[in-house]
């Protein structure tokens, strides 16, 4: 009989970028994050095949050429996606998207229902949540806390 475990590894390597190593962790809510490993090389990440990236909770979390590195999470129904990446100690959590060429790193998190895409940056402590969009070239950072509504309208530094 095949475990949770194994039954997430198989899922995980279909038409994926990754699999599920056999690291999990626990959150305190009891959420079972799943860390990843790169199937083939992510040279816009710079990533190889055999590389440890960091941890989801389901493979719907991360898709396309997207990566999560060592210590960034991405759970619930979140998604990363397109040539997104998490990285640092970030979270990304809730329904939230990022997608395109965005960035979230640092101790940042993304949560609720915000989408974060194009070359968007979201860096340092920031918090963004809510039905927050950001995109085009928005940078957000330090302390700074969006949470609703459409944010950019251009190029914010």
């Amino acid at each position: 009989m095949k475990t949770l475990q194994d039954a997430l590894k198989e899922k995980s390597k279909e038409e994926k970028h990754f699999e599920f190593t056999d690291k999990t962790e626990t959150l305190p809510d009891g959420t079972v994050l799943h860390q990843i490993k790169a199937t083939k090389d992510l040279p816009m990440h710079n990533v190889k095949k055999g590389d440890v990236g960091g941890w989801i909770e389901k493979p719907e979390n991360l898709s396309d050429n997207a990566w999560v590195y060592r210590n960034a999470w991405v759970s619930e129904d979140a998604q990363v996606s397109g040539n997104a990446r998490v990285f640092g100690d970030a979270r990304v959590s809730g329904k939230a998207r990022v997608y395109g060429k965005a960035k979230v790193y640092g101790k940042a998190q993304v949560y609720g229902n915000a989408h974060i895409f194009g070359n968007v940056r979201v860096s340092g402590n920031a918090w963004v949540s809510g039905y927050a969009w950001l995109y085009g070239n928005t940078k957000v950072s330090g302390n700074e806390i969006i949470n609703t509504g459409n944010y950019n309208k251009g190029n914010k530094k």
